[in-house]
C-alpha cells in the first residue's frame, strides 16, 4: 500500500525526523508521511518489532528509516536515542513526540502505579525527549518539536491519568515555545478527538458501543483518521508554521466544542442552596 500526501514529495528532503511511538497508529502514519515527503525518519517505542514494520514499509516505498528501541521515561535510554541519532543521521530538524498511552477507569480506582505510569509516559517522556533534543541539536541548529496530546479541554472523564498529563504537556509546549525561541526553536502540539486507529483495540469491549454512541455526538458525524491527524503534524513541522509556536492543533472535527464523554445516570444527590429558604 502507497502513502499519497497532500503535501509536495521534497518538502522534507534531507532532513531527519525523530519520531517516538512511531511502530503504530497515529505515530506509523505521521512516520509514513514524513518519508515519503523526503524525510530520514528515526522511529523509537519500547518494542522493537512494530518498529521494523514500519521501517520496512518505509523502505519499500524507497524512503529512508532508522529504529531505536527506547523507553522514552528512562532518561538514559532517551540520552541513548539522541546520541543514535547524531552517530546514523549526524543531524535532527524535527520532533514529534507521539509515544503515550493510557487506559480507562474510574479516577477513584487508579492506583498509584497505574497514575506514574501514564504520567511518566506522556508527560515526562515528552519533556525527556524534547529535552534531549534540545541539548543534543536544537540549542545550536534550531528546531520544530510537535508533541501529541488528546482532547481533554472539558476534563477527561474515565482517563483522568491521561487528562492530567495531556494537559500538563499543553503547558510544557507553551512553556519551551518561550524558552526555545532565541534557539530558533518552534515548539507545537495537535490534539486529536478520537481517532480510528490500532489504539482503539486496546479499550475492552464494553467500551466499544460508548464510543459508537459518542461518533454520534461529534459534530463531524465520525471518527478521525490516522492520516488527517499526520497531515496535521506535517502542517506544524513545514515552513507553512514557521510563525506558529505554543500552539496547539486540534484535530476532533469539533468534538471539544460539543461532544458527551461520561454517561450520568439520573440523581437527585445535589441538594439545591437557597439563601432565602424560609426558617421551620
Amino acid at each position: 500500500m502507497s502513502y499519497r500526501s497532500v503535501f509536495r514529495p521534497d518538502l522534507f528532503r534531507d532532513q531527519v525526523h525523530l519520531v517516538t511511538g512511531g511502530g503504530t497508529g497515529i505515530g506509523r502514519a505521521i512516520a509514513l508521511e514524513l518519508a515519503s515527503l523526503g524525510a530520514r525518519v528515526v522511529l523509537a517505542a519500547r518494542r522493537e518489532e512494530p518498529l521494523q514494520q514500519v521501517a520496512e514499509e518505509v523502505r519499500a516505498a524507497g524512503g529512508l528509516a532508522e529504529v531505536k528501541p527506547t523507553n522514552v521515561r528512562e532518561a538514559e535510554e532517551v540520552e541513548a536515542l539522541l546520541a543514535f541519532v547524531g552517530e546514523r543521521c549526524g543531524a535532527l530538524h524535527g520532533v514529534v513526540n507521539n509515544a503515550g498511552g493510557q487506559f480507562l477507569s474510574p479516577a477513584g480506582e487508579i492506583s498509584p502505579n497505574g497514575w506514574r505510569s501514564v504520567i511518566d509516559l506522556n508527560l515526562t517522556g515528552t519533556f525527556l525527549v524534547s529535552r534531549a533534543a534540545y541539548r543534543a541539536f536544537f540549542a545550536e541548529s534550531g528546531g520544530s518539536i510537535v508533541n501529541i496530546v488528546s482532547e481533554m479541554w472539558r476534563g477527561f472523564p474515565g482517563m483522568a491519568h491521561s487528562g492530567a498529563a495531556r494537559a500538563g504537556v499543553v503547558n510544557l509546549t507553551q512553556t519551551l515555545a518561550v524558552e526555545w525561541a532565541e534557539q530558533g526553536v518552534r515548539v507545537n502540539a495537535v490534539a486529536p478527538g478520537i481517532i480510528l486507529s490500532s489504539g482503539l483495540e486496546t479499550y475492552p469491549e464494553s467500551a466499544q458501543a460508548f464510543l459508537d454512541e459518542i461518533a454520534a455526538d461529534v459534530p463531524a458525524k465520525r471518527f478521525g483518521t490516522v492520516s488527517e491527524v499526520a497531515a496535521g503534524v506535517t502542517y506544524l513541522l513545514s515552513p507553512a508554521a514557521a510563525y506558529v509556536s505554543g500552539e496547539t492543533l486540534r484535530i476532533d472535527g469539533a468534538a471539544s466544542l460539543w461532544r458527551k464523554t461520561w454517561a450520568i445516570d439520573d440523581h437527585q444527590r445535589w441538594p439545591a442552596f437557597d439563601a432565602f429558604e424560609e426558617r421551620a
